[in-house]
This record gives structure tokens, C-alpha cells and sequence, in this order.
């Protein structure tokens, strides 16, 4: 019977000879999804003997990654604001950048008085991350998670109930605001948030194989100039905003200026956007004006 420290060793070679970015983590991270352990383990008793069972499974999923399938939707996890979200094909990976964007609504929460319960809306939830990050963080809230693909309502309610604020958060099929539309929901909004495709049409191509042949385009692609939802999504806002509603965005990292001035030129006042800590535009606030 092969150890794991025999089996995590071929497995790093196979993958470095196939100019996987992280050969290590990738194998360990596969074999301890298969295992149910952490990590250290497989440091700490590399001699732990693998069953032919947990081999077989292990080479197709390293196979997976050698045909640049993302470790992600691998093992079906990705930790987001330290919570655990089950992804697979279908939906957008959750990102560390997509954090800032979460981590700035808490604040603008935290900082505003807010007497009562506060309505979100999160337009295009995707795998739910930006929801179910709010709902759990927020305990005062109602968020309606919004997206045009079934499949990634599917797997959003799942992460909803994994980690148990399915009762915070309402879930509808539709494209941008027309199903709170179909609610007759205008109004009622402290927060719109999202993370829209923002990729420029003729950029997809220049991705990575991990995430042109996987990630769905439609949560990517943003039209010729990357900028097509943030139209849609800044004029109509201020419809279903509260007075002194506030709108954020997450944003490309070359896409500060033009949202700053979409959205001044909307009417949105307190209009900023924040970098990450790499120094790029990543997100993007502004509050419903008085004028609007």
C-alpha cells in the first residue's frame, strides 16, 4: 500500500510537469478532501498508508487539475469571510477580492444607524458568497439574492442553509431588478450590492484555462467595454434605494474612474472607490442623492 508521502510526491511532479502554478497545495489540497483531514496531517504522518480506493479517486481528480479544472470545483469548496461555500461548475469561484466589497457594506452598516431591520439586495448572487456573507454578518437583515441562472440559485440556497441563514434570505430567478420589479419591492432598499461580469468581451480569451474553459462566461463577460451592467444596474438603482440608499459594486481594476464619474453623473452622491491592497480599483460606493 503507497503512503502519502509517496503518492503526494508523484503527484507534484506530474503536475509541476504540466506548469500547474501550485503543485504542492494543489495535490495536498485534493488528498485531503478525499481524506477528511487537514493538511498538517499529511505533513506530520506522511507515512499514513492510502487505500486503492482513495488512489483511484485521487489520480482522476488529479487528472482534473492537470486539464486545468480549478482545485475549487475539485473538491466542491471555497472559504469566503471565513464561512465555507460548496461551488462547482455553474458558478463563479468566490474571490478574496469580492471580500473588500462585503468587508465595506459591514462598515457602511456599522457606521449608519439603522433602527430596523435593513433590506439588501445582491444582483447577480452567483454561488451566493456576497449573501450569505451579509445575512450571517448582519443579523438584522432581509437580503433578496437575484440571479439569471437556476443553477446558481441552486447551489446559493445550499450555501444559505449550510450555513444556516436560509431564513434571511429570499432567493428569485430573473435578470437585474425585474423580479423585485414583479414584487413591487421600489423603495424598500438601504443596500444594492453586486459583483457583475465586468471581463471586456475580446479580454475573455486572454484568461487563464482555468477560468475561460470553466468559470461561466455569462458571469464574466460585461459587454465591449467590461462597463454594460454597471449602466444597467446605475440608472435603475435609484428606484428601488431607500433615501439615502447606498449602491456598491465591485469593479475591475482599471474601471475606477469611469465608475466614479457613471455614477456622479447618476446623481449618487459620496461617491468613492476603494483599492485593494495591491493599489487596484476594486470597489466601488455611492449614495442615493437627494435629487433622486
Amino acid at each position: 500500500m503507497i503512503t502519502a508521502g509517496e503518492l503526494l510526491k508523484e503527484a507534484v511532479e506530474r503536475l509541476k510537469a504540466s506548469d500547474i502554478d501550485t503543485p504542492r497545495l494543489d495535490a495536498e489540497v485534493i488528498l485531503c478532501n478525499l481524506l477528511e483531514v487537514d493538511r498538517i496531517k499529511l505533513h506530520i504522518y506522511p507515512e499514513m498508508k492510502i487505500s486503492q480506493e482513495i488512489c483511484l479517486k485521487y489520480w482522476k481528480a488529479v487528472e482534473k487539475r492537470l486539464n486545468r479544472m480549478p482545485v475549487q470545483y475539485i473538491v466542491n469548496h471555497q472559504e469566503f469571510m471565513g464561512l465555507d461555500f460548496w461551488v462547482e461548475e455553474g458558478v463563479l469561484i468566490p474571490r478574496g477580492d469580492t471580500e473588500i466589497l462585503v468587508e465595506k457594506v459591514l462598515e457602511l452598516y456599522n457606521s449608519n444607524s439603522f433602527p430596523e431591520t435593513i433590506n439588501i439586495v445582491d444582483i447577480g448572487t452567483g454561488s451566493g458568497a456576497i449573501s450569505v456573507s451579509l445575512a450571517k454578518f448582519i443579523e438584522k437583515s432581509k437580503v433578496y439574492a437575484i440571479d439569471i441562472s437556476s443553477k446558481a440559485l441552486e447551489i446559493a440556497t445550499k450555501n444559505a442553509r449550510n450555513n444556516k441563514v436560509e431564513d434571511r434570505i429570499t432567493f428569485l430567478l430573473g435578470s437585474l431588478f425585474d423580479p423585485l420589479e414583479k414584487q413591487k419591492l421600489e423603495g424598500t432598499f438601504n443596500f444594492v450590492v453586486s459583483n457583475p461580469p465586468y471581463i471586456p468581451d475580446s479580454t475573455i480569451e486572454t484568461l487563464s484555462r482555468e477560468v475561460k474553459d470553466y468559470e461561466p462566461s455569462l458571469a464574466l463577460a460585461g459587454g465591449e467595454d467590461g462597463l454594460d451592467f454597471y449602466r444597467a444596474i446605475v440608472e435603475e438603482a435609484p428606484f428601488f434605494l431607500k433615501p439615502k440608499g447606498w449602491l456598491a459594486f465591485e469593479i475591475g481594476y482599471d474601471q475606477g474612474k469611469a465608475l466614479e464619474k457613471m455614477m456622479e453623473q447618476a446623481g449618487f452622491s459620496h461617491v468613492q472607490v476603494i483599492k485593494d491592497l495591491a493599489g487596484m480599483d476594486r470597489v466601488a460606493i455611492g449614495r442615493k442623492g437627494n435629487n433622486l
